[in-house]
């Protein structure tokens, strides 16, 4: 592979580095802005690389790959990394034998999370290297750095991304290939690799002179550069916030941040001996802020910039505004057209519709998860009450149906299939285990469609297209106990609402599987379309099943209660507006062109 030039996003820089700096191994469970990493190095010759069905899943697998002296790669999102903290606290007593290099996307703006922590705060408290790019040629560089940095100091290394790194694409100068570093085998060494309090005590000892070395070396590194120039203010800062920044103050002095911890404090005391002024620019959490302060260094940072959302240059230039900075005024953005108003919405034909159309009818107590039927909370459907986190439905179901004296309404939990082998297995075994009185419906539509279409465990494949043994739902659920199961096709609506109710009223445990394949993967469905006739009342009995597909006739938009089209486009002909039409007048294309 010869060197050259390509335009690249980070999430795709970050796998091409890892090849050049021969991972062999790598893991992962999908989630955005994490998810195209793996997706892009599966496609690569020579290595190996599997979706896991959760995130804690994957830092162990990989951890195992790296016992072997196999160079490995672990991504995930920044919340994925809540669920795999318990083996990387310990995993970074013990060290690795292979490059390690865990990618930790992290999500300001909240654009497809329920939360947006800040990560730098956990590769801290995990007292592992944080590396963070400013850019894609970055993404890259740091990630063949990291497994340098991973081997020279037996240690796991966070490479900490935002999805703005992830999903914006810059020049790349990309290198030559390295043979893919495969251990041999796993070599014993039980004071090393038992984590039991005896042999504990001794890493955590060298761990503690880990990170001393560690913050030696990160003032060294050149990676943390400092750009010393105008005197009056100084700027300490890394990752996207640089860009935005030295966007605005390109004369400005500036301590450029590419490893926040351990923070380079000699440098960062270097620019305050330069300035008479130092301002932190930081995303989320005043982590350099504090960092800074910890040094001795007088700063000013979070006074004027928030710790909620994302930066931008405007928000970059009222932060400085706010500190009695003049800088130009950035070019006014061009200005967005009136459109139809387009809340997020579930995908035409989506077979999550019919059973959150069926729990709205029932009017259960709803606890929701995390995937693409999350949007059932919203209008018209209002069907979802609850959403924490993976795997949260099930126990918060089963909290609330052993703990409220009088339930005004049955207790579900809705979780996706791909969510349900993430962290709802557990749940339904202290389902079975305290005999709640709740229903567990999952959604199965045989794919991790909210992250663009990831093979799963139940689905037969793999990531890397291979045929994969099938994770059989029925047999899982058999197999823990539960009794009451029931198998429905959310197509066919009347029958699911029946069979829903039932599983509902029933005493004790029971789990609903409500089956039918995603509107959109592994790829869209495009069946006969259906078509509103023209006699047609404006009922909206259609509207409300919240169907893109559907929308108000244009010639009648501005009456109150317009008729119904269809655009055939978009239709995959789920039936499901046809089944709720009270009149009937909902058809398929073909009938409707044999009636004219």
């Amino acid at each position: 592979m010869s060197s050259n030039k390509v335009l690249l996003f980070g999430n795709e820089a970050i796998a091409h580095g890892a090849r050049e700096a021969g991972v062999y191994f790598a893991s992962a469970y999908p989630g955005t802005p994490s998810t195209e990493i793996l997706e892009i190095f599966s496609k690569f010759p020579g290595i190996y690389a599997k979706w896991s069905p959760n995130e804690k899943v994957a830092l162990e697998v990989g951890i195992g790959a790296s016992l072997t002296g196999t160079r490995t790669l672990v991504t995930m999102k920044h919340v994925g990394v809540n669920v795999a903290m318990d083996p990387l606290m310990t995993f970074t007593y013990t060290g690795v034998v292979g490059g390690f290099v865990l990618v930790s996307a992290d999500d300001p703006e909240m654009h497809s999370s329920q939360n947006e922590q800040d990560n730098r705060i956990l590769g801290k408290f995990a007292k592992i290297p944080i590396l963070e790019p400013s850019d894609s040629q970055e993404a890259h560089d740091f990630t063949i750095f990291g497994y340098e940095l991973s081997e020279r100091f037996s240690t796991p290394v966070m490479l900490r991304e935002t999805t703005r790194i992830a999903h914006a694409k810059g020049l790349v100068e990309l290198g030559e290939w390295s043979e893919p570093k495969r251990g041999e085998a796993f070599e014993r060494d039980t004071e090393r690799f038992v984590m039991m309090p005896i042999y504990a005590r001794k890493r955590h000892t060298i761990v503690e002179q880990r990170s001393i070395d560690l913050h030696r070396f990160s003032n060294e590194w050149e990676g943390n550069r400092l750009e010393l120039a105008d005197t009056k203010v100084g700027f300490i800062t890394g990752g996207i916030a640089y860009q935005y920044i030295k966007e605005l103050m390109p004369d400005a002095s500036f301590l450029k941040i590419g490893m926040p911890w351990p923070f380079p404090d000699q440098k960062a005391k270097q620019l305050a001996e330069h300035v008479d002024r130092v301002i932190v620019v930081e995303e989320l959490e005043p982590f350099l802020e504090e960092e800074a302060r910890l040094a001795g260094i007088a700063c000013e940072g979070k006074a004027y910039f928030s710790r909620e959302g994302e930066l931008n240059l405007d928000r970059v230039t009222a932060g400085l505004a706010k500190a009695g900075i003049d800088v130009p005024a950035p070019p006014e953005p061009v200005q967005a057209g009136e459109v139809l108003s387009r809340p997020p919405v579930l995908c035409a034909g989506c077979p999550h519709r019919g059973i959150n159309m069926a729990l709205k009818k029932i009017n259960a107590d709803v606890y929701g998860d995390i995937g693409c039927y999350t949007l059932a909370a919203l209008p018209p459907l209002g069907s979802l009450h609850t959403c924490f986190c993976m795997g949260a439905s099930i126990g918060n179901a089963i909290g609330s149906s052993l703990a409220a004296i009088n339930p005004k309404h049955g207790q579900v939990a809705v979780i996706g299939d791909s969510t349900f082998l993430h962290s709802g297995l557990t749940g339904l075994v202290d389902l079975y285990y305290s005999q709640a009185n709740a229903t567990v419906v999952i959604v199965d539509n045989s794919i991790t469609a909210m992250t663009g279409g990831q093979h799963h465990p139940a689905t037969g494949h793999d990531l890397m297209g291979n045929h994969a043994p099938q994770v059989s739902l029925e047999r899982i659920i058999e197999a823990i106990g539960i009794e009451h199961i029931v198998t429905l096709d959310t197509y066919d609506y009347d029958k699911a609402l029946e069979q829903l109710k039932g599983a509902v009223q029933y005493e004790g445990p029971s789990v609903v599987i409500a089956r039918q394949a995603c509107a959109l993967f592994p790829s869209k469905k495009r069946p006969q379309p259906y078509v509103v006739l023209e006699d047609c009342n404006a009922c909206a009995a259609c509207f409300r099943i919240g169907c893109p597909a559907i929308f108000p006739s244009e010639t009648e938009f501005h009456k109150k209660k317009p008729k119904a089209v269809i655009d055939p486009d978009a239709c995959t002909g789920c039936t499901l507006c046809s089944q709720v039409c009270p009149i009937d007048v909902i058809v398929p294309l073909e009938q409707k062109e044999v009636k004219a």
